[in-house]
C-alpha cells in the first residue's frame, strides 16, 4: 500500500469514530429504539378495526373506556321511555325548537314544515278557537296568557293535502299546570268569542286521558268544534287533540279538519307517542 493510499485509510477511520461521538453525546435519536415502557394510545385517537401495532410487531393495548363505534351504529335504539327524571332534566336545559317533533318524523300522508315565529302567534290560538284580545262569554273563559315566541313555543303542522286535514305538534315551556288548564275547560264547555266584530262559538268536551308516553307526565284529551260566522256559510274547525305535560313543559297534538270526517286517531295517538317522547329526549 502506498502513502498516500495509507493516510486516506487513516482519514477514513477518524471520521467513523467522530460520526460515532457525535451520534453517543449529542443525538440519541440515531439509536433505533426509545427508552422506556410501550404506553397505550389515547382514548381519542384509538379506533374501532383492529388493534393498532407499532414498528416492531407489538400490539398496543387498548383503553379501557374505548367502544367500538360499530356497536353504538348498529344497535337499534331503546323503545323504553325515559325515566322522570331525566325527562325533566333533558326537557328543561334545551328550547322548545329543540324539543319540536322534525317534520320528517311525520306519518304519511302529511307533509310537515316548522312554522317561523310569525305564523306561529297566528297558529297556535286557532287550536284553542279564541285568539287573544278577544271578548269571551261566559266571562273568565278566556284561555290563559301565553308568549307564542321562540323562547316559549314551537310549532310544526303536517298537512293531508288530500283531505287538506292537519296534525300540528305545538311545545310550550313556562306552561301553567296542566290541571288547571283542565278545571277551565270543564268550567267553560261552550264559549262565545268576538273578536273585530265576528263571533265564535267553541264547544269542548273532555275525553278520557290517554295513557303517558313517557313516565311522570301528565295527559288530557279532549275535542273542540270552532264555528265561526254565520250559521249558513259559516266555517266549522273539528278538532281532536292529546295533551302531555312534565313540569312546565307541554305539547299539545292536534288532528284538525274543516269537515264531518272522523279524525285518523290512529296517526294521531302516533304522532302524540313519537312528539312527547322526542320532546322528553327519548
Amino acid at each position: 500500500m502506498t502513502q498516500r493510499e495509507g493516510r486516506r485509510g487513516h482519514a477514513r477511520g477518524v471520521g467513523r469514530r467522530a460520526l460515532l461521538l457525535a451520534c453517543l453525546l449529542v443525538v440519541p435519536a440515531c439509536s433505533t429504539t426509545v427508552p422506556g415502557e410501550p404506553q397505550p394510545e389515547p382514548a381519542a385517537l384509538t379506533t374501532s378495526g383492529p388493534v393498532p401495532t407499532t414498528t416492531a410487531g407489538a400490539s398496543v393495548p387498548p383503553t379501557a373506556t374505548s367502544t367500538p363505534s360499530s356497536t353504538a351504529s348498529s344497535t337499534a335504539p331503546s323503545s323504553t321511555a325515559p325515566s322522570a327524571a331525566t325527562t325533566s332534566a333533558r326537557a328543561a336545559s334545551r328550547t322548545p325548537a329543540d324539543l319540536l317533533l322534525p317534520p320528517d318524523e311525520f306519518p304519511e300522508p302529511y307533509e310537515a314544515v316548522v312554522l317561523p315565529a310569525e305564523a306561529v302567534a297566528q297558529a297556535a290560538p286557532d287550536l284553542t278557537g279564541i285568539h287573544p284580545g278577544s271578548k269571551v262569554d261566559p266571562a273568565g273563559c278566556l284561555p290563559p296568557a301565553q308568549d307564542y315566541g321562540p323562547a316559549r313555543t314551537a310549532m310544526a303542522v303536517g298537512t293531508d293535502n288530500t283531505s287538506r286535514a292537519t296534525i300540528s305538534v305545538e311545545v310550550t315551556t313556562a306552561a301553567g299546570g296542566l290541571d288547571e288548564y283542565r278545571s277551565l275547560l270543564e268550567q267553560c264547555p261552550r264559549v262565545e268569542a268576538t273578536q273585530r266584530g265576528v263571533t265564535a262559538t267553541v264547544v269542548t268536551d273532555l275525553g278520557s286521558d290517554p295513557k303517558p308516553p313517557v313516565p311522570g307526565a301528565g295527559t288530557l284529551a279532549l275535542t273542540r268544534s270552532v264555528t265561526s260566522g254565520k250559521v249558513t256559510g259559516g266555517v266549522t274547525q273539528s278538532m281532536t287533540t292529546r295533551i302531555a305535560q312534565l313540569d312546565d313543559v307541554r305539547v299539545t297534538v292536534t288532528h284538525m279538519s274543516f269537515d264531518s270526517t272522523p279524525p285518523d286517531t290512529a296517526v294521531l295517538d302516533e304522532v302524540f307517542r313519537d312528539a312527547v317522547v322526542y320532546a322528553a329526549g327519548g
